[in-house]
């Protein structure tokens, strides 16, 4: 029995801790979600349904060396921009936004691809450039990450947009980028902060900025949303009112409580104590994923793990920044516990590359 266990860990890649973490984060939001739509079989099994396709999946991706990532990234990278412009042409408008490829079956974010593409192949470029960056790797990095952010800012899509920036220059900040060229580009970034508003900020998105501000001055309107989660969070307590007990998630007053507003609905359910559960854990994977940073193989594993991880630190924390109401609503779902397919798949199919950097070693370390 020990000689099989041993040939199991030898033949395939797992990390248990992140595995496990992220199972019971994933179970949690099923039942969570249930909750959240009103009791819904439909949606809590189509959820199932992805949460088990997305282990399998994470695992299947965990196993590859990482040099297959770095030696395809380029081919992740234009496939990505392959479907965001497939999207533009053939997405299905929803609300006014292109965002989905349908394929009969199951309609795909391309976005979400894009924001998993762009970090590795950046940290594929990267990884053996000479410290600090050139300012030619540089502008040819930040180029690229523009005009991958400008597509999908355009569909429009301000959450993910902001997610895709924000992954390029973690890989960039990761790799070496001189303080020098950090303290310019932010001056240049404020000072231009007046032509962004006026250019490329829908009119929906610069009143969800303003009501940010003074969200009473429209409470019934563009405040609506933010107000009633700030409810819902306060009155849940510090044991909350109980489970499908929630008033405001249930009587119709919280919006979009399976998606980007579920942290509300926890809040007012399951209370201060439930929250703190639900943080512990994602407390435990960020802290997993610094670890498993630290001591990877090589400087490609360390900035790709890096970048990923990052991202879905982000994620979370735009998404709890959002429903207590000190940034801007900006439509982004809480990692593994709200509902969405695209979105979901995308953070197992991070997860899995993940592991498959941390677990994979070499003889010598670069």
């Amino acid at each position: 029995m020990r000689n099989y266990s041993r040939q199991l860990n030898k033949d395939l890649y797992f990390d248990p801790y992140l595995f496990i973490s992220i199972t019971l984060l994933s179970l949690m939001g099923l039942v969570f979600l249930f909750s959240a739509s009103q009791g819904s079989y439909d949606a809590t099994i189509k959820q199932f349904v992805f949460v088990i396709f997305g282990l399998l999946l994470m695992f299947l991706l965990s196993q590859p060396d990482p040099d297959f990532y770095k030696n395809n990234s380029l081919i992740f990278l234009i496939s990505s921009i392959i479907l965001i412009i497939a999207t533009f042409i053939f997405g299905n408008e929803i609300n006014g936004a292109k965002r989905w490829l349908n394929f009969g079956f199951f309609s795909l974010q391309s976005s979400e691809i894009v924001k998993i593409a762009l970090p590795v192949f950046l940290a594929a470029y990267l990884y053996d450039k000479p410290l600090p960056i050139s300012f030619k790797n540089t502008l040819i990095c930040i180029i690229l990450i523009l005009i991958l952010t400008n597509f999908v800012r355009i569909q429009p899509d301000l959450g993910t947009s902001l997610v895709i920036l924000v992954a390029g220059l973690y890989i960039l900040f990761l790799a070496g980028l001189s303080w020098r060229f950090i303290g310019v580009s932010i001056g240049i970034f404020l000072l231009s902060l007046p032509f962004l508003w006026n250019n490329f900020l829908e009119p929906f998105q610069r009143q969800r900025i303003l009501t940010l501000f003074d969200p009473a001055n429209d409470p019934y309107g563009s405040g609506w949303n933010i107000t009633q989660s700030k409810i819902a969070i306060g009155s849940g307590g510090i044991l909350g009112k109980g489970y499908q007990e929630g008033s405001q998630a249930h009587l119709d007053f919280l919006p979009e409580t399976e998606t980007d507003f579920i942290f509300s609905v926890i809040a007012e359910e399951f209370g201060f104590f439930g929250v703190c559960v639900v943080l512990l854990i994602f407390f435990f994977i960020m802290f997993r994923c610094l670890y498993l940073a630290l001591n990877a193989r090589d400087r490609f594993c360390r900035l790709t793990i890096g970048g990923l991880s990052l991202i879905f630190i982000s994620t979370v924390f735009i998404n709890l920044a959002m429903v207590i109401g000190i940034i801007p609503v900006v439509g982004m779902p809480l990692p593994f516990i709200s509902k969405g397919g695209s979105s979901l798949l995308s953070f197992y199919i991070s997860f899995g590359i993940i592991i498959s950097m941390a677990t994979h070693k070499k003889l010598m370390q670069r």
